[in-house]
């Protein structure tokens, strides 16, 4: 399977979305509609340079994103890179996208200077964390968030 990866652009807006509900649904979240607009329109905004997506193509057809922020961090003296969505379609997965979007963002990462880059993932998502574990370095940090 040859993917082809490539940042993603306003022209992507409809597979997007139907990437976007699928991983939602695999999150079991729900997100307003307004939410969805400012998030598609804040990661293809050239003016944005702090966010940006990827998206893996295969004969033609958007299979896959990866969304990733560039921010501060106080311990280094370049900023590092937050993957905070990655996803790929059922139909796809084990094929080599997943990876391909990773190695893509690390790339990004490394041509910009900011070569440290981290994501979380939910402890149950085996399938996936296998792959993690071949191309990063779990830590012990647990995450606490501020409750609703």
């Amino acid at each position: 399977m040859t993917v082809t990866i490539r940042p993603m652009d306003a022209t992507d807006q409809q597979a997007w979305r139907a990437l976007w509900q699928d991983y939602l649904t695999f999150y079991k979240s729900e997100l307003a509609e307004d939410i969805s607009e400012a998030t598609f329109a804040r990661l293809t905004d050239p003016a944005r340079t702090e966010r940006a997506a990827f998206v893996a193509v295969f004969e033609g057809d958007i299979i896959g994103f990866v969304h990733y922020i560039t921010h501060a961090h106080n311990w280094r003296l370049e900023d590092v890179v937050y993957l905070q969505d990655l996803f790929v379609t059922k139909a796809a997965r084990g094929k080599g996208a997943a990876r391909a979007l990773i190695q893509r963002v690390y790339d990004t990462a490394d041509e910009n200077g900011t070569p440290s880059v981290y994501w979380m993932t939910q402890e149950f998502n085996h399938s996936v964390r296998k792959l993690y574990d071949q191309v990063a370095t779990l830590t012990p940090f647990v995450k606490y968030q501020r409750p609703s």
